[in-house]
């Protein structure tokens, strides 16, 4: 019996660990906070019109890169955890083939793109390129940027993005904000797939209403007529010049000079 007694005892001690062991064992805290996403999407919205300031980020190339530089055009600015393993590199990819539609309708030149890392200490710039080689972006001309914490936070706050840590990493509204060419927030488009003209459409009004460089009147004058006539097509979904509205135009020009000569003609004649 006593034999039993102390074989019982050895094995409760090699099953419920006791002093350091006990440490071991993950535990579930309690009281972390619940990510509010209608209070996200709230703040969110509430940050169209903000001005964002100006901070410093180091490319994947090890660059120290100010986000003042990036005014002059729109920015389309998207701010992911490279640790993520679903949702972040779906919205990139996704992200990738609204981008070379905009390209496609606007062209390369007239805005930027930046993926931004805001869990600091593992979004490196070395990390944000390795993210980039994977979803297909670094030979894309996009900028891949890391900061530190109080810059990004910062930076998260000016466009309204919030982000609190999980279990699962980060919990977060799918965000993409567009600012203007003086660095406001112009627009946010959500949600991991996402219409084409979401996107798009803010982009042809920026570069419609941008401050013009300096041109020529004939050139700005055609880059005008070109945005004007570009079409979004949903069957093929992506935008194309649409040569009916030009003709249309120019048909009702002619009709209306036609009129104007015909009536001069009969006027002359009475």
């Amino acid at each position: 019996m006593r034999s039993f007694v102390l074989i019982s005892v050895l094995i409760a001690q090699v099953l419920i660990p006791t002093g350091p062991q006990a440490s071991q064992i993950p535990s579930i805290d309690t009281g972390t906070q619940t990510f509010d996403y209608d209070a996200a999407l709230a703040t969110s919205q509430d940050a169209i019109g903000n001005q964002v300031g100006i901070y410093d980020f180091v490319n994947s190339d090890g660059k120290t890169i100010s986000l003042e530089s990036f005014k002059g055009k729109p920015l389309i600015i998207s701010m992911v955890y490279t640790s993520c393993y679903q949702i972040c590199p779906m919205t990139t990819r996704h992200l990738t083939k609204m981008v070379e539609k905009a390209r496609d309708a606007l062209g390369s030149d007239t805005f930027e793109v930046a993926v931004i890392g805001f869990d600091t200490a593992v979004d490196t710039p070395q990390a944000m390129q390795y993210f980039g080689n994977k979803q297909g972006v670094s030979d894309k001309g996009w900028n891949l940027l890391s900061s530190n914490q109080a810059d990004v936070n910062a930076l998260a706050r000016d466009m309204g993005f919030l982000f609190t840590p999980s279990s699962n990493g980060f919990d977060h509204l799918i965000q993409v904000t567009i600012l203007d060419a003086e660095g406001k927030v112009y627009r946010q488009v959500y949600g991991q797939v996402f219409e084409t003209p979401l996107l798009v459409d803010p982009l042809i009004e920026l570069v419609l209403g941008r401050a013009a460089p300096a041109k020529s009147f004939l050139s700005d004058l055609t880059d005008k007529v070109k945005l004007f006539c570009t079409t979004y097509d949903p069957v093929r979904d992506g935008y194309f010049f649409d040569f009916s509205l030009f003709i249309g135009m120019l048909i009702g020009a002619s009709i209306i000079l036609y009129t104007g000569f015909v009536a001069m003609r009969e006027y002359r004649k009475h």
